[in-house]
């Protein structure tokens, strides 16, 4: 059997990304990849959005982007500014087509449309089994996702950013396409964290999402029910549904990477790579693909690569909270988003702040709150 260097387990946004870096480094320049996916017809799956300064790796592909945000709540509301940010949006087709599109041009590199069954690390190489076959290579990668390990365990809080979306089309201008919706807190929160989240592409065109962070996934006709009838409330009833999306994505602190091994890695979410306290996953991806193949290129172990660090900690904390008093989502943020400009804001989120930038976000917080919930973390770490 031949062995291959590098096998990547899921074609989505994480194993793509990863290909795609490992492709463009010259330590890898002839590397052989295998990238396995088990969905064919991959097209405008996901839609991806993220904020950045100046010009990005993928703004030529973006569909859309925008210099001011609104965030909306019973007790908040403002447009804000975002200065040197732009909120962008990337819709999953053109970020699939571009990256296969590269990597077609390498002939050491392979996508086949097999769904990975199981894979077993023997130390020196990793034996992966196929609905299709098996195969054998020096590392693997793997982005597919268990929920299992995350139910099975209560140290950790496990809550979702769950969501149903309606790309719509209207015949008469409805939508301001230069502001994009980025929390609207003022939908019936039934003592969750819920919100609509507005992306218009035009004036007649926008993805409308209905989003929740809580534990249990909803009917999707209570989605749907609560689009209509925020449409309803701005007067949109003449509309044409485009496309349809819904998804959940994992908001937690459980360490993923304790399933790490030698030869094999978790990526994207189930490398813990998504922001557990926002579900902000996609800008993650670009920095954590890039980090990961400089890691790889100075040949250190792939089991020293995940890292916590002090925002790990908050998240943590945020969560305990958020899961214990879900109903208070919408206070929690108005909190934030009313005390703090959004430079702050976004470089907290991104990991990038100063301890005297966090205290400041955390200072937005009930204080009496937070600190129950750090104590009991405090006294549960000693047993």
């Amino acid at each position: 059997m031949q062995k291959i260097d590098f096998i990547i387990a899921g074609g989505g946004a994480s194993g793509l990304q990863l290909a795609h870096r490992i492709n463009q480094h010259k330590a890898f320049a002839k590397a052989s990849i295998l990238i396995l996916e088990s969905n064919k017809e991959k097209v405008n799956d996901r839609t991806w959005c993220y904020w950045e300064t100046g010009d990005g790796e993928w703004d030529s592909l973006l569909e859309a982007q925008w210099k001011k945000v609104q965030f909306k709540s019973p007790t908040y509301h403002k447009t804000i500014d975002l200065g040197s940010f732009s909120y962008k949006m990337l819709r999953s087709e053109p970020f699939y087509k571009s990256i296969r599109k590269e990597l077609d041009s390498n002939n050491n590199i392979e996508i086949r449309y097999e769904r990975c069954t199981d894979f077993f690390d023997d130390g020196t190489a990793v034996i992966v089994n196929t609905d299709k076959g098996k195969y054998r290579c020096s590392k693997l990668f793997t982005s597919i996702f268990d929920w299992k390990p995350l139910l099975s365990q209560e140290k950790y809080p496990v809550l979702q950013q769950h969501f149903v979306g309606w790309y719509i089309k209207t015949p008469q201008a409805q939508f301001d396409h230069n502001t994009a919706v980025f929390m609207d807190f003022t939908v019936a929160q039934k003592n969750n964290t819920r919100f609509m989240y507005v992306l218009p592409t035009s004036a007649h065109e926008a993805l409308i999402e209905y989003t929740l962070f809580s534990k249990d996934i909803l009917d999707k006709k209570e989605y749907e029910d609560a689009i209509r009838d925020y449409l309803h409330q701005k007067n949109i009833t003449d509309f044409e549904i485009i496309e349809v999306e819904q998804g959940s994505i994992p908001m937690s602190c459980y360490p993923f990477s304790k399933h790490n091994s030698k030869n094999v890695h978790y990526i994207g979410s189930a490398g813990g790579w998504t922001k557990a306290s926002t579900g902000f996953t996609f800008k993650n991806i670009s920095q954590k693909t890039a980090d990961l193949v400089e890691h790889l290129a100075a040949n250190k172990p792939l089991t020293s690569f995940a890292k916590k660090n002090r925002f790990w900690w908050y998240d943590l904390l945020f969560l305990d909270v958020l899961a214990k008093h879900n109903h208070l989502g919408s206070v929690l943020f108005s909190q934030m988003f009313r005390k703090n400009k959004p430079l702050r804001i976004f470089k907290f989120l991104d990991e990038k702040s100063s301890v005297f930038q966090d205290i400041q976000i955390m200072r937005s917080f009930p204080t009496i709150l937070f600190i129950k919930q750090f104590v009991k973390r405090l006294f549960g770490a000693r047993h």
